[in-house]
């Protein structure tokens, strides 16, 4: 029994450990993107817009079909009436039932019909490049919050390493100190900086804090305290991209970016609206069928007596009355507009308006275009000479704080130079450490306007 319960014992908590390493799994770059394009709010819109788009073409398709509609009536008189039969005015009820079948179908109406199915397949492919770009943007701001967090997290190491290294110093001061090789003032000096240095790591952590919390947010994750990024090491390269000549660029973006086929897309289906409304002005001509028949349930005259009295019997079966009276009707209707108190040429002319819009968006999206691919590359080849410059400058205060500690040592310099030396050490390190990541996602922004995949090279 105590083997049992020690057997299920252990089978818990390994399922315990199991599932809170599941939830405190890190996450990739791949990962975070992927997940944001299936559960994002902003592309679930997209997507409806896009159901909706496809249910208003099946609109449009269903503007050739002809209309279809049956018709039944059953009625009671009561009261005086003139009896069908025989002619006279009675007080009698009579009953009478009739049922129809109607359909119409237009034939021509100005090219109307066709030129709203054009449209609406235009809505369809404006509203598929509409989600490309909302996916787009959604990789994009998910790239850019998951090097910050890489940022913030080498950042909090940075902080660490100089509380360490302070923490040391502290420790060797307080030797020297208590040697009397030292002034007591080098002691404080130093104890304030251990105090400085621990409230830049709590600041870094929460700022590390901040942006999990972002990222996990812009992901809509409700357990956003367990959420982590995957350490990563990524290596700052020179891209081929930004060998290629802004104009280069230019084209490239022009023919992989959404932005203007959607300026294009919204262009051609303004040319069809203009079209449906000119298309009002135009004859219409629709053809009809009908099929109708009826019963009644009064008594029917089948001769006359020798008195001169209608013989009457009872009312055919419902069956042979339908059979009896049934007709059909069917033709063409032409439909001329005369005056429909200027609502044509009002819609003719709000049509020519959305129209020159949509021409001026076009231009107004090439003009964005040019201007974001051009300040892109200007933004990524300015992160990558400040990312080499600041290199150069730790380099540079590297050795100054390294010539700072041996000067220390001979005590040819206080306690308090020493950690100005060794502050603006950890702040160039901070710096290379920020124009690294700044560098890498602006240059993925340019490769993004080339036509990469956001995630490639990451």
């Amino acid at each position: 029994m105590k083997n049992k319960q020690f057997k299920f014992g252990f089978l818990g908590v390994l399922l315990l450990s199991i599932s809170s390493w599941g939830q405190s799994k890190p996450w990739t770059l791949r990962e975070c993107v992927d997940y944001a394009l299936k559960n994002n709010i902003s592309i679930k819109q997209s997507e409806l817009d896009l159901q909706s788009s496809q249910i208003s073409k099946k609109d449009a398709l269903g503007n050739f079909l002809p209309n279809i509609n049956a018709n039944a009536s059953h009625s009671w008189n009561i009261g005086l009436n003139q009896n069908i039969t025989t002619g006279l005015l009675e007080n009698q009820t009579t009953q009478y039932t009739s049922a129809g079948l109607n359909s119409n179908v237009t034939i021509y109406n100005g090219l109307q019909n066709v030129n709203r199915l054009r449209r609406s397949n235009l809505t369809i492919l404006s509203s598929q490049y509409q989600l490309a770009k909302m996916k787009d943007d959604i990789g994009l701001n998910v790239a850019n919050a998951y090097l910050q967090i890489l940022f913030n997290k080498e950042n909090v190491k940075v902080q660490k390493d100089q509380l360490a290294n302070d923490e040391r110093q502290l420790a060797k001061t307080e030797e020297l100190v208590k040697a009397g090789s030292i002034a007591r003032g080098d002691l404080l000096d130093a104890q304030a900086t251990v105090a400085a240095d621990r409230q830049k790591v709590i600041a870094a952590e929460n700022t590390l804090f901040l942006s999990k919390l972002s990222l996990a947010q812009l992901l809509q994750l409700d357990d956003f305290k367990n959420f982590d990024t995957a350490d990563a090491n990524y290596t700052p390269s020179m891209s081929p991209t930004l060998s290629e000549s802004p104009e280069t660029i230019v084209a490239k973006a022009k023919q992989e970016r959404v932005e203007l086929k959607i300026a294009r897309t919204n262009l051609e289906a303004a040319e069809k609206d203009l079209k449906v409304a000119k298309g009002a002005y135009q004859p219409s001509i629709t053809g009809f069928y009908g099929f109708g028949t009826r019963a009644s349930y009064s008594d029917r005259i089948v001769g006359i007596d020798a008195n001169g009295n209608y013989i009457l019997t009872g009312p055919k079966s419902l069956f042979d009355q339908f059979s009896d009276n049934k007709g059909h009707n069917f033709g063409l209707q032409l439909s001329i507009p005369i005056l429909n108190g200027f609502s044509t040429s009002n819609a003719v002319a709000r049509s020519k308006i959305a129209l020159e819009r949509s021409k001026i968006a076009q231009k107004q999206a090439e003009l964005d275009l040019e201007r974001n691919v051009f300040t892109a590359i200007t933004d990524a080849k300015g992160a990558l000479n400040a990312y080499e410059s600041a290199q150069t400058a730790l380099e540079a205060r590297k050795n100054a704080f390294e010539y700072a500690q041996e000067k220390f040592k001979v005590g040819m310099m206080n306690s308090f130079d020493l950690s100005q030396a060794q502050t603006l050490y950890t702040n160039a390190q901070s710096e290379v450490i920020r124009t690294k990541y700044d560098y890498i996602f602006k240059v993925k922004v340019v490769e993004f306007y080339f036509g990469i995949p956001i995630v490639d090279k990451l």
